[in-house]
């Protein structure tokens, strides 16, 4: 958030985004804090949802490795699309996903990279609430994320997409 805030601020003249990125990027953002706030293994909402499915373990941080695949997606694809990177649909999905996974596979590394620095203090900071799969499922979950990002809201996106197109044409008319 401390990068993300004052890069959206510096490049909200010259290159906005769609309305619907933003508020998605909102929503990205107080899942991180709140997953900060208590440790993802501690969040009230996973106990709630835990108790709900009759879920093991809490389940929050897979809502943030979700967000981690859904907004990174949309916002590679609004890039690529606004700047006529690609010209296939199809290429641009794909690539949007590759992307959301990169994003997820450089976090786990990171997780990785902590929890041989901390040692034992990792437990907290990773949240895998023992599950030895917990890296391969956090990354399912962002590709989970992407797809979901891709199927259910690219129309949208495109929408909002033409409406930016028509206003900076009719700005600089």
């Amino acid at each position: 958030m401390l990068i993300a805030l004052p890069l959206l601020a510096m490049t909200y003249r010259r290159f906005p985004l769609t309305p619907m990125l933003y508020w998605l990027i909102f929503i990205h953002a107080a899942i991180l804090i709140l997953g900060g706030a208590y440790t993802y293994a501690r969040v009230p909402l996973g106990y709630w949802m835990q108790d709900i499915f009759a879920l093991s373990r809490n389940p929050y941080d897979k809502i943030g490795h979700f967000a981690q695949g859904f907004v990174p997606c949309l916002v590679a694809r609004e890039l690529l699309l606004r700047g006529r990177y690609l010209s296939s649909r199809a290429m641009t999905g794909f690539l949007c996903a590759c992307v959301a996974l990169a994003i997820s596979a450089c976090y786990e590394l990171v997780e990785w990279w902590t929890a041989l620095a901390l040692g034992q203090g990792a437990v907290d900071f990773l949240g895998t609430q023992g599950d030895p799969w917990d890296t391969q499922s956090d990354m399912f979950m962002a590709l989970l994320g992407a797809l979901a990002a891709l199927l259910g809201l690219s129309r949208w996106q495109d929408r909002q997409i033409d409406v930016l197109a028509a206003r900076s044409a009719s700005r600089s008319a």
